[in-house]
């Protein structure tokens, strides 16, 4: 049989919750074969991040050219790339592709701990935006790529507008989950907007959900699916993954990658 293909390049979570571990857990529940390269080992828990080791480029390169030279994938994110170093790696593995490109900027872990280098930002924004076809950041991350404070649903359509239009992607989701009210992700696609809107869980067992949902997202690219369709694969994804996720360890549990099966079946909070 044949099956599409994605990698995910980023850092790992001994927990399973984020990271590449979260990436191929949503690989596979999306039908599409798994691949990784990792670029830091991270020691994290729901409880936060307690150590953070960086491969060497070398053998981020080794590991990039180990897969792409023997299963190119169908679609490419990035999660964790902490440093400019890596940056400028992997902008130059993936300048030439015409493979789908999904950014999942990861800056800070949900505890508050700094997982990128402050000068890493404008890298990211001048050398992997520009060939990105989504970005998907939360509140926090939409305000230090663009530049300005995020408080209203207007604020996160003049963000993803200008990460698409200023920065250079295809496309931006601003998640809302950050705003007031329902939580509604904005999506411009350097045309329209569309608003992806989905009831508010009262859980704080939400690890992992930025990583999922990106990776869902390049899932559902790497199988052919417009962006819009793509982004709202994520979207009712994660919803599902929130409603039903699990009570693990001792902070922010983990979402549940298969909470998509459960569908109709009451969560652990009986809603």
């Amino acid at each position: 049989m044949t099956i599409k293909s994605a990698l995910t390049i980023a850092g790992t979570d001994p927990s399973g919750g984020a990271g590449i571990q979260a990436d191929l857990k949503a690989f596979q529940e999306r039908e599409v074969y798994g691949m990784s390269v990792i670029t830091s080992v991270v020691a994290q828990n729901t409880l936060g991040v307690q150590q953070v080791e960086h491969l060497s480029i070398p053998f981020i390169e080794q590991q990039f050219d180990a897969v792409w030279n023997d299963i190119k994938p169908d679609a490419v994110k990035t999660g964790m790339i902490a440093t400019i170093e890596m940056m400028e790696l992997i902008a130059g593995k993936l300048e030439n592709t015409d493979v789908p490109y999904v950014i999942d900027p990861v800056m800070v872990a949900k505890s508050g701990h700094s997982l990128m280098e402050e000068k890493s930002r404008e890298v990211i924004r001048n050398m992997l935006i520009p060939l990105s076809t989504v970005v998907t950041p939360n509140v926090p991350e939409a305000e230090l790529l663009v530049g300005f404070t995020i408080k209203t649903l207007e604020d996160a359509e003049k963000a993803a507008k200008v990460i698409v239009k200023e920065l250079g992607a295809k496309a931006a989701v601003v998640k809302g989950g950050h705003l007031e009210g329902e939580a509604k992700d904005v999506l411009y696609d350097g045309n329209d907007y569309t608003y992806l809107t989905s009831e508010r869980f009262p859980t704080h067992h939400t690890h992992g959900t930025g990583c999922t949902f990106s990776a869902v997202i390049t899932a559902e690219l790497a199988k052919g699916k417009t962006i819009k369709q793509a982004v709202e694969a994520g979207k009712k994804f994660i919803t599902d993954a929130i409603k039903y996720s699990l009570k693990l360890g001792n902070g922010n549990g983990p979402t549940n990658h298969w909470g998509h099966r459960l569908q109709g079946l009451p969560n652990q909070e009986g809603k």
